[in-house]
């Protein structure tokens, strides 16, 4: 099917491999939204963006307001990318003092440039109008105070990395005192045959100051083409290694079914690694998670 056939509008969202299926309702919502800007006209990227918007805005996800704090209880840094199949490629790492990253990922794509990261992207987007934003929750606090605890004995808090490393390669200007990675993103089908994907997330926790996963990296959190969109959940670290999006992309790319393919995705790694993938075809749509995932698809 080439663009500019008509096919059957799709939006798939997820809230991060990891998280609650208690959080479906904020997904639902967010893919609605979504499907809104589909039937009032919009792209699918404008589709795909509304639905991070929704979810960055819900509180509940590692995303936008929800965003963890850093090791050293101050300092909130997220990642956001789009990319549609009209030319569209933009993304933002390390970004601070924003609401909404994914629309600052947004505004990039119209840039010379495909990627700005750190102080110049939080310069950009206030050339951009986006205004300043820095909001920490008491869900937030806790969940920060939980992770110190976490740090400070001896169950791993991130899988295959010792908790003293955070410590030996302590990076913020703040004294060592002494959360997982979560995502969102949405995937869509337009009726006119083109693919959006759009994804955000508050980084990883813990992390030292600047680190930088999947989800701004083309290929890897992220991938868009002719064929399909796939967005990416989990712990950067492993996904970057195989190129998680676009070998899902590859194999739908191929013929092999959405569901087969993100379900061939998440197998790639061990149990004890957190991953989830969703994945729009040219006439369907799959999901999958080794962990339990919040997800919605409209229409069903």
């Amino acid at each position: 099917m080439q663009p500019n056939q008509t096919t059957e509008p799709t939006v798939l969202v997820h809230g991060g491999a990891g998280g609650s299926r208690d959080q479906d309702d904020g997904c639902r919502l967010a893919a609605n939204d979504g499907m809104d800007r589909l039937r009032g006209g919009g792209t699918a990227l404008d589709a795909a963006v509304a639905a991070v918007v929704a979810m960055e805005d819900d509180g509940r996800y590692n995303a936008g307001s929800g965003s963890v704090l850093c090791l050293d209880g101050q300092t909130v840094e997220m990642d956001a990318a789009i990319m549609d199949t009209q030319g569209a490629l933009g993304a933002v790492a390390c970004i601070r003092r924003v609401k909404n990253p994914v629309l600052v990922a947004q505004a990039v794509a119209r840039t010379p440039h495909w990627l700005l990261a750190g102080e110049g992207a939080e310069r950009f987007a206030r050339s951009a109008g986006f205004a300043s934003h820095h909001a920490i929750s008491q869900r937030q606090r806790d969940k920060h105070e939980k992770l110190l605890r976490t740090l400070s004995g001896h169950t791993q808090a991130t899988p295959g990395v010792a908790n003293r490393a955070f410590a030996d390669y302590w990076n913020y200007d703040t004294p060592r005192p002494f959360q997982p990675c979560d995502t969102v993103g949405a995937v869509v089908r337009g009726a006119d045959g083109h693919f959006a994907v759009a994804c955000s997330t508050g980084g990883s926790a813990p992390s030292l100051l600047g680190r930088v996963g999947d989800t701004p990296i083309i290929g890897s959190g992220f991938y868009a083409g002719e064929h399909g969109a796939v967005a990416v959940t989990g712990i950067g670290e492993h996904i970057v290694t195989r190129l998680l999006a676009h070998t899902v992309y590859t194999w739908i790319a191929g013929g092999m079914p959405a569901q087969q393919a993100a379900e061939q995705g998440v197998a790639l790694f061990p149990a004890e690694i957190d991953v989830g993938v969703i994945a729009v075809g040219r006439h369907d749509a799959g999901s999958a998670s080794n962990r339990e995932m919040p997800f919605a698809q409209v229409p069903a």
